[in-house]
């Protein structure tokens, strides 16, 4: 689970693709979110933790730095929700489940699909 804050963070890097945390920082400011650049650099250390991000190092002026990249994880994220739907709430809760997802628009289906790479 992420909390807000690690969601406009990813949010931010995924528009940038792959970069530093200052640069993502900058990103958060021009979608009017200010927060310190320590707060970013702890939010994308912890994504790393949870296997959200990738990160490897680069050379820089002054020493080293990270340079952070999101990874897919909607398809794996998923899996684990659906088997927690079955866990949690057996054979009713998907059926509900699968009622949602009847509701989606065509746009709404196309994006989950896209995004879920189906």
């Amino acid at each position: 689970m992420i909390g807000s804050l690690e969601a406009e963070v990813l949010r931010a890097l995924r528009e940038l693709d792959e970069a530093p945390a200052r640069n993502v920082q900058a990103r958060l400011k021009l979608r009017g979110v200010r927060v310190a650049y320590t707060t970013v650099a702890t939010s994308l250390g912890r994504l790393f933790d949870k296997g959200l991000v990738r990160r490897r190092r680069e050379t820089c002026r002054g020493g080293e730095r990270y340079l952070y990249r999101s990874v897919n994880f909607e398809r794996e994220y998923l899996r684990d929700v659906l088997r927690g739907v079955v866990t949690l709430f057996g054979p009713s809760g998907v059926v509900h489940l699968n009622q949602e997802l009847a509701k989606l628009k065509p746009a709404e289906e196309r994006e989950l699909r896209r995004r879920l790479k189906l």
